[in-house]
């Protein structure tokens, strides 16, 4: 088979891993050959492609971003994109989307409009695509995230501050989650829970009373106030459809140094988690992720989704996967296992 692949979305680590196993696989177990689109879904609707194999895949396996290029464009918001793209994906048999909900979901549309054999693979560095227990780079995100809450921690002591830190995670808390409870945050403030910053703020307050002088607190881009308590500035929308976010921890430290008389300062995580090489259990997912593709374009599992649950690699329906109303939120019960070690 002549199979096409593409990274669409933003980078995360293990987007390489992913593209070198469905290549080699495919070589080995099934004598593939391999057109790799250059930009995501932008790539297919110009017809810009090159051609992947071993050779050009060596080397990559620890290398974060991705060989091909990525974007968010989606032949539906392009003027003619689906004609394009039809046209295009005509050179290949089958086409594996490597991507989050955005780019899932586009694939989602020509195969059920246009019956285009695709089979998809989850990425998201925010861990929120329903049916898979975890994407890659989640890991590796969450890593970075507690190795600079390591690092808060001991300037946070050495001036007697609040060190706001401000991860991703624009619907979902799940970095913010993970990151927080390994490193020993003060506070998480995350999406699913809408945060009352007077609440946050006697707990500081006690928290500092008892002999612990220094506190960091992780919050995520997404986290919202509580109604009737302070007020977020309305974000643009991008032309994607998305609400600008950042910038929650700037409130966040204002409002908790007026409010306690404590020192706060920023630190913004930002891209820095998206990119360097990925963990090694980043890096194996992403291999069983891209193996288990390729077996699905060979079963014609078409219209699938690879996933983990479990310690399995198993295949689900796309629609499962990209219910856009109701992304993988973080359980309560975990939000309160980091509530225990936060008051």
């Amino acid at each position: 088979m002549r199979v096409g692949v593409l990274t669409g979305g933003g980078d995360c680590p293990g987007l390489n891993a992913v593209i070198r196993a469905v290549v080699r696989k495919g070589e080995v177990a099934y004598k593939d050959e391999f057109v790799g689109y250059a930009d995501g879904w932008r790539g297919v609707i110009e017809g810009r492609s090159m051609p992947l194999n071993s050779f050009v895949c060596r080397g990559i396996l620890p290398r974060g971003g991705t060989i091909l290029g990525t974007s968010r464009v989606s032949p539906h918001r392009q003027d003619g994109g689906v004609a394009a793209a039809l046209e295009n994906l005509s050179e290949v048999d089958a086409l594996v989307v490597i991507g989050g909900e955005g780019t899932l979901r586009a694939g989602l549309e020509l195969y059920s409009e246009e019956q285009v054999p695709l089979v998809g693979v989850p990425k998201t560095i925010d861990n929120d695509i329903s049916s898979t227990d975890v994407s890659f780079g989640f890991h590796t995100a969450v890593q970075i995230a507690t190795d600079a809450i390591d690092r808060l921690h001991t300037t946070a002591e050495a001036h007697d501050r609040v060190m706001v830190c401000e991860v991703m995670g624009r619907h979902a808390g799940w970095i913010a989650i993970y990151a927080g409870i390994a490193g020993g945050a003060a506070e998480i403030i995350i999406p699913e829970e809408p945060f009352d910053i007077d609440e946050i703020c006697e707990s500081l307050v006690h928290r500092h009373s008892s002999g612990r002088w220094a506190s960091v607190v992780v919050v995520a881009e997404g986290a919202i106030p509580r109604p009737g308590t302070i007020s977020v500035p309305e974000r643009e929308i991008d032309i994607y459809g998305h609400r600008r976010l950042g910038g929650i921890s700037n409130l966040l430290a204002k409002e908790i140094e007026s409010r306690t008389g404590f020192e706060s300062r920023v630190t913004i995580l930002g891209h820095v988690q998206r990119g360097g090489t990925p963990t090694a259990f980043d890096r194996v997912l992403a291999t069983r992720f891209g193996m288990a593709a390729i077996d699905a374009v060979h079963d014609k599992a078409f219209g699938q989704m690879v996933a983990l649950q479990g310690d399995r690699i198993v295949r689900v329906p796309l629609g499962d996967a990209v219910r856009s109303d109701k992304p993988k939120a973080v359980p309560h019960d975990l939000f309160e296992v980091g509530e225990v070690f936060c008051r």
